[in-house]
Parts: structure tokens; sequence; C-alpha cells
């Protein structure tokens, strides 16, 4: 294939290095030359067709694959067709080697990975000697897979020497010996001597080994081409010689504020493989092939109206889905539409129409790789006037490294105004789409919390053991930048300095009474409303010190016994089904009663209520009432609550350390399957900063006193109207308006929220209630710490609101970037 311009895209290199292709008349259409920054190999042969280095059309890119596949197929006849088993090569064939998977007949598919997967042994592996990363596993969750006697079809993009091939069937023929191999490539590019050697091999363990290529030829190279490129990339790596590396962008301070990403809900069917790491098979792609509309349909319809070149841009291994989410969707929208996936390889980039590497993006690694962090490249797409780019990435890969100013979505952004990402769920044996029989009991402490275990059971799994939180401001451009949710990394924990630990116990002392006061009135109005006996359910982790205390209350006044659990809800997701399905098996849905510690503008109680009607239109199971039972309802959110004075309640002063030292609750795919509870992580370091316990003995300490004016409050309740006026949701949205920020997520109205957003997130301003008082102590000194202004509003409906900084970037005005000390 020549450059637009009709340049062969070799001639650069063929110039320069002397380095020619001999062979078949179509092997300049299928390959161009570039230069390897690898020590072991000078030239690098770029395919066309691959969709790996080069943006090409997905119907040209699969329809390779599936001509390979057929002729496979005629081959070895239907017969041995229909036994034989297809394996690929990562990172660079995973596609291929699936394309021609489909093309050859409904059978199983295979490919080599270098991702260890946590559980699963691996069934053999090979060496790739040549290249940059050579180890390969090979992951089937069907062991069985490799070990029956029909033909094995191995597919790679090119043949250069035929030692890959040689190394993977002598390692599984040595456990597995068949009769016959087909060896499978784009191009076979072997000399008459590297081709001898497969003809003896084949001789030597009695078996027949076909190869079946779209194109053959042979490099020429010259003496010292090695040395020789070696000086070339280091010439142009210096920047001497007009190289094309587009990693670094232009200096932060003048850049344009970059677009923020749009992330698309693929809606990609529960328990599908997302490749074939684990093999295959002609069910799979069955319910792909069904799959395929819809999924293409909701790309479209994110796509801007105006988009008239669009990539589609894989991730290494990940190359066959987005390639076939790539060809479903240039059948249906008017854009000309390219498929390329990001790599491992490190090439040189020159801008010149001769050369096949025109452009490079560097990014770190972000999927967590065994062999540590490092550089990953993303080739020919800057200046490549693509419109609009579909980063489509699996579970593992999005964490805050792809959402990372330096990261693959910044780096797409400086280069294409409309940045969208896919995330596909990463697909891990021994999770069934049928539902198990039996879900795990609850964690308790002291194994996972501070509290005793007769206080809560937390219907979570315990991520304590895995790396999950970020910087703050990492995190939050992740989060704005419409990448990364907040619920997929945790904050780091920070321990409070000795002033503000003094302004929390002052806060307690202040406050202990009249929260004790609460917790009986709200206690006693579920009692006589809710149920005589109800279930505790609260919505971890800000909830669950709240209905400890309620059950607490309910022994203190009536001897009940309560049980009590907390859960994980999470904004934009819904509450943890699977926790609604342990519930539902041991108590009557009736009896459950959520419990959280305040309102704000509501956004929680509007999400439990849309999540509970989604569980009854999907597990059939009725019953569940949504509405939550709150300490301090502020926003006029709920009919259940003790107050609706916006006061401040102490555990919203710290983190773990007042929750039973556990995280936020955390709902990522690669960690969370679709038959887990939602993780969190309990941080039993922290153990010598708890204040816990302390905090609810403090309250709990105070129901003797506050028994008559429970009573009073209670009655008081039951007898008032007290539907819920949204007013909070109100006054959100005006504030939202009138600061010019325009989105009700980034305003945090009440105490609680307010000082979530100083400890959690990156804060604009502080809105503070004129004549606000000491519940606004502990808030002032975080805005202090952090320099951040709090700004006394007359008539605030709320005691204070925070802001979130609106189209953060680190550095932004309001926040000076620096850890909190607090």
């Amino acid at each position: 294939m020549n450059d637009r311009a009709g340049t062969w895209t070799g001639t650069w290199v063929a110039e320069r290095l002397g380095v020619g292709l001999v062979g078949d008349d179509d092997l300049t259409g299928l390959l161009g030359l570039a230069l390897r920054r690898n020590p072991k190999r000078a030239h690098l042969l770029v395919s066309h067709v691959l969709g790996k280095h080069v943006p090409q059309s997905p119907s040209v890119i699969y329809g390779h694959g599936l001509a390979l596949g057929r002729r496979v197929r005629e081959l070895l006849g239907a017969e041995e067709a229909a036994a034989a088993v297809v394996l690929g090569y990562a990172e660079t064939a995973t596609g291929l080697g699936h394309s021609v998977a489909d093309g050859l007949g409904p059978l199983a598919y295979l490919h080599s990975t270098r991702r260890p997967v946590a559980g699963v042994a691996p069934a053999g592996g090979f060496e790739e000697s040549h290249s940059h990363a050579t180890s390969h596993l090979l992951l089937p969750e069907d062991p069985g897979l490799l070990a029956g006697d029909g033909p094995l079809v191995l597919v790679d993009d090119e043949f250069s020497t035929g030692n890959t091939v040689l190394n993977t069937v002598r390692a599984l023929h040595e456990r597995s010996p068949r009769r016959r191999y087909v060896v499978v490539a784009l191009v076979d590019m072997r000399s008459p001597a590297d081709a001898g050697r497969l003809e003896e091999f084949a001789r030597a363990i009695g078996a027949r080994v076909d190869l079946v290529a779209a194109a053959s030829g042979t490099v020429r190279l010259p003496d010292g081409v090695l040395e020789k490129g070696r000086e070339l990339v280091a010439q142009y790596e210096s920047g001497g010689a007009g190289g094309s590396d587009r990693s670094h962008p232009a200096d932060p301070r003048t850049r344009p504020a970059r677009p923020p990403v749009t992330r698309v809900d693929l809606r990609w069917p529960r328990g599908l493989p997302d490749g074939a790491r684990h093999g295959f098979t002609p069910a799979h792609r069955a319910r792909l092939e069904a799959a395929l509309p819809g999924m293409a349909a909701r790309l479209a319809e994110a796509l801007p109206a105006d988009a008239r070149r669009v990539l589609v841009l894989g991730c290494e291994e990940l190359m066959y889905a987005p390639l076939r989410l790539a060809r479903e969707l240039e059948q249906i929208v008017p854009a000309e539409v390219r498929s390329s996936t990001t790599t491992r390889s490190p090439v040189l980039a020159v801008d010149d129409p001769g050369y096949a590497i025109r452009s490079r993006l560097v990014f770190p690694a972000h999927d967590d790789p065994a062999d540590g962090p490092g550089e990953r490249y993303a080739y020919n797409v800057a200046g490549a006037g693509f419109d609009a780019v579909v980063a489509v990435v699996d579970s593992p890969a999005d964490t805050p490294a792809l959402h990372a100013p330096d990261g693959l979505l910044a780096r797409l952004a400086e280069h294409v105004p409309h940045v969208l990402l896919a995330v596909v769920p990463s697909y891990v044996p021994g999770a069934r789409s049928e539902r198990p029989v039996m879900l795990p009991e609850p964690l308790r402490g002291p194994a996972f919390s501070s509290y005793a275990p007769d206080e809560v059971g937390w219907l979570l799994q315990d991520l304590s053991d895995v790396t999950l939180e970020a910087p703050t401001e990492e995190r939050e451009e992740a989060i704005q930048q419409g990448g990364a949710h907040y619920a997929e990394s945790l904050p780091v924990e920070y321990q409070p300095s000795e002033q503000y630990q003094e302004l929390f116990h002052a806060a307690l002392d202040a406050s202990a009474a009249r929260l004790a006061q609460a917790v009986g009135a709200v206690t006693e109005v579920v009692l006589r409303e809710r149920s005589p006996r109800p279930v505790l359910v609260s919505l971890a982790r800000a909830g669950t010190p709240v209905g400890i205390l309620m059950r607490r209350w309910a022994r203190f006044r009536h001897g009940l016994d309560l049980p009590h659990y907390a859960v994980s809800i999470v904004r934009g997701r819904g509450i943890d089904a699977n926790a609604l399905r342990w519930l539902a098996a041991h108590h009557d849905p009736a009896d459950v009663v959520f419990v959280d510690g305040w309102t704000g503008k509501g956004a929680i109680s509007r999400e439990l209520a849309a999540a509970i009607a989604g569980f009854e239109a999907s597990d059939g199971v009725t019953g569940f009432d949504p509405e939550i039972a709150v300490l301090a309802d502020p926003g006029s959110c709920v009919r259940t609550y003790g107050t609706r004075d916006d006061f401040l309640i102490p555990s919203a002063c710290l983190n773990s350390t007042v929750s039973g030292l556990i995280s936020r609750t955390v709902l990522r795919a690669d960690l969370v399957g679709p038959h887990d509870f939602h993780g969190a992580k309990f941080y039993r370091e922290l153990a010598g900063a708890d204040l816990s316990p302390a905090f609810l003995d403090a309250v709990a300490a105070r129901f003797p006193e506050v028994t008559d004016a429970v009573d009073l409050q209670a009655k008081e309740l039951l007898a008032a109207d007290r539907t819920p006026t949204w007013a909070g949701w109100a006054a959100v949205e005006r504030i939202s308006e009138e600061y010019g920020i325009h989105d009700v997520n980034l305003v945090k109205p009440g105490v609680g929220e307010t000082t979530r957003v100083m400890l959690r997130r990156v804060p604009w301003k502080v809105l503070a209630r004129a004549g606000a008082g000491a519940d606004l102590d502990h808030v002032r000194l975080l805005a202090e710490q952090r320099g951040v202004p709090v700004e006394e509003v007359e008539g605030l409906p709320y005691t204070c609101v925070g802001l979130i900084h609106p189209r953060y970037t680190r550095g932004a005005t309001g926040a000076d970037g620096r850890a909190v000390t607090v």
C-alpha cells in the first residue's frame, strides 16, 4: 500500500539503509518499513492491513483475516477443519487470529497473552526471541482446548525467521502431540534457510506442517544494517533530523483546555469474553454477532454529528472487539471509519510520505502490567485528520493512569477534537452467567472493620490487598474529564493533624446530646411506621455509624436486638444487587430499612429508588422500600428523619477512622464480578488513630439524658406532614447556575457533604450561611489549610455548601494542589 501521494511507505528506510523487499508483486501493497527502537533488529515490517500500527478500514482488516481462514478451510477439508483449534499470538496477531478463526468455521480460538490473570494457571507458554517482550502465556479456561488431536492452526502477522512458530509447536507437541499443524500469516518473509528449518523440524516430530500466507518474499539486509539503524534512530531521536515524535504536548500554560472525554456504555453482554485470552467458542461468537449492532448504534449516537473521519483505537491485546465494533460502525455512519491499536512496540516516527510510521503518541502503561511500568505507543494518529477517536479498553486498563494528564486519553485529546471511551469488561474464568447457589456470608469485625461483630455485617468483599488509592488531584481530573468513575479508585486516607483532632473532639462533646436525640427520634419513627422489628441496612460507609447507633438505641430503649448490615450504593451505578439478593434470601424485604447519615440534594435517595425499581424488574423480588431513614434531612428529600436541621454530625469530619477503618466502597469491573459484592478496604494499619468506638460510645452515653426529648420529638414527627419538598435540590440547581458551574454534581450542600469535599475532592470555594457558628469550625480550618475561600451568603438554605472545582486541571485557581494536611 502506498501513501496517498503514491509513495511506497518503505522508501525512506530503503534509501537510507539499503533494506529492500523481494517477492510477490503485492508485497509492497501489504507492507511498509520503519526503524525499530530495539537493539535486536533494525527494521520493522509495518503491515497496512493488520490494524495495529496503521489505521485502516476495518472491513479491509477483517477481510484479510477471513480470506486466510477460508484458505485454511480449503486446505484442510471440511472434516479436519471442523476438528481444528486456532491459536493466535499476542499482542500483534490476537485480532488477526480471531478473524482467521471466523473464516475457518465454527470452532474454538485461543490467543497467547502477556498478562497473567490471578487464579488462572498457565497451560503452557513459549518465547519470542526477537521481540521486545518475549514471554507468552497460554491461559485457556478449558485446558482440554489444547489437548485434542485435530489440526492446530497457528496465526501470526508475519514470519520473519519462524523461530516463534518452532518454539510454540515444540512446547505444545511435547504436551499433546498432533498429526497436523497449519501456520498462517499475512506475509511469509523467511529466508530459504529458515524455511528449511521448519520443514526439517516437522520431519523430526513426525507431523505435517503447512503454511498459508497472503504474500511471500524476503527482506534484503545489507551488511552493518543493525549498526546503521541504531545510528539513524539515535540521530532522529536527538531531535536534530526532523523526527516526528509527538509524545510531548505543548506547554500546559499555553495549551488550550482539554475537551472532556465522553464515556459510552456499550452494554457489553454479561459473561461474554472480551477476546480469546481464555478461549472463544462458537457460542461466544453467536452472542457477539447478536450484540454488535446495538453496541455500534450506541457508539454512533455518541459521535459528533459532523465527524467525517473516525478512529476506533484498541488497546494492545484487545484488538478483535474494537475491530468488530469499528466494522459494524463503518456500516451505519457516513464518516470514514478506521481501526488500529496501541502497542508496546517502540518504533521511530518520521513525518515523511515514504515512511510507514508518520507520528507517535507516547503514554505510560495503564493496565498494571506484570513486567512493570513502561511506555506505550499509538502510531499514525496524530496529524491523521481524525475528528473523533473511540478508545476501546478492557476494564483492567480503565485505571487512573489512563485518565492522567500524561495518559492515553490526554495524548489523544491533544490531537483529536473528540475523544470517546468504551470499556469492555474483562472476562475472568469462573465468573458464570448463572446465578450462584449461595452468596458469601457478611464480613464482620475484627477481621473486617474495627466494629464489634454483632454491630454490623458488611455485605462487601475485602479488597484490602489491592492498591486502589490515587492522589486527590489526579482522581478529580479523571472524574471531571468524563472517563474515570469516582467508585473505581479511592482517595488517599489522610491522617488528621493534632489541631483537627482537637476540633473533632470539641465538636463531638458539643453535639453528642443533639446527635443522640436525632438517633432516638429517627429510630422511634422507624419502629412505629416501618416495622416493629426492622432490619437496618446502612449505606456504607457514612450510614454505618448511624445504623449502629440506631441499633444501640433500639436495645437501650426497647430491648430489641436488631440485625444490621452495610451495603454499597454508587451514584450512577446503583445499589449492590447481590447484597439485595442476600437480604431477600435471609429476611423479609418489607422489614428492610435503608439508613444513611444525612441528605444533601437527595441524589442518593433518587439513586436508591431507581435501583430498587430496576431490581424488582430484573429479579422479580418485591417489598424493598426505597425510602432512606436519616439523622438529618436538610434537603427535605425523605419522610423518615430525626431532624431537618443542617448541623454538624461529627462522623462527617473524618474518613475511615470514624467509620470502622473501612474505605469508601469500590465498584470496578476487573475486581467486582457479576456475582460479587461490591468491594472495600479495611485499613488495619490505621488502628492507632481509630476513633470509631469512641464516637459511638460518646453518643450512646447521652441516650439516658435525652429520652424525654426523644419521646416528644418522635411524637411531633409522627404527627407532622413530612412530605419531601426537595427544596435542597432546587437550591443546588440555583447555586449551580448562579456560580456558573452548570453541574449539580459539583455542588455539595450541607455540613457533611462540604466536609467530604474538603477531605476527598478538589474544592473551589465554600459558601457559608451568614452567622453560622461552631458547626463550621472544622470546615474553616480545612479551607485555611487548602487555600480555599469561604464566602458568607445571606439566606443560604444550608449551613454551608461546598463547591467542587469546575473544569478542574491541576494548578487551577482555588486549590493549591498540595496534599491535604488534616
